[in-house]
């Protein structure tokens, strides 16, 4: 009776930490799902408002590019004010994704990040595979 009782703690504790390493797993496929949607999310960023920016300051780049002054800058950002915000919006998103992941990678994820990525998956989970990252956190 007693060896009944060892053999279905142990199989408690396999099956806790097998279901503890797939949690994890799934916590860790979310977040790097989250940073390839954010990579994304940026090159399209860059491919749409990045570009049109660029192609509109394009004789002030080559104004800079042969006689570059902070007069030249000035006036090229001030006189096009549109593209100048576009651009200055797509530095700053990347500066931004850029930082957010360094420090992740350096020093870790943050608690209330992982907590919510944890909440993530539990409701990834609970919908099931009507969810769309169904596939992509909960199957592998």
């Amino acid at each position: 009776m007693r060896h009944n009782y060892k053999q279905m703690e142990t199989a408690k504790e396999t099956s806790s930490l097998t279901t503890d390493a797939i949690f994890k797993a799934q916590v860790q496929r979310l977040h790097h799902l989250t940073v390839a949607l954010r990579c994304l999310a940026i090159g399209l960023l860059w491919l749409t408002v990045g570009s049109l920016s660029l192609w509109s300051l394009r004789s002030e780049i080559d104004l800079l590019r042969s006689h570059f002054t902070w007069a030249a800058v000035r006036y090229g950002m001030y006189y096009n004010q549109i593209p100048a915000l576009g651009l200055g919006f797509c530095i700053a998103t990347t500066t931004v994704v850029l930082v957010w992941q360094s420090r992740n990678i350096l020093l870790g994820m943050p608690p209330q990040y992982k907590k919510s990525l944890e909440m993530g998956v539990c409701r990834i989970r609970k919908q099931g595979p009507t969810h769309p990252l169904w596939k992509w956190v909960c199957q592998k």
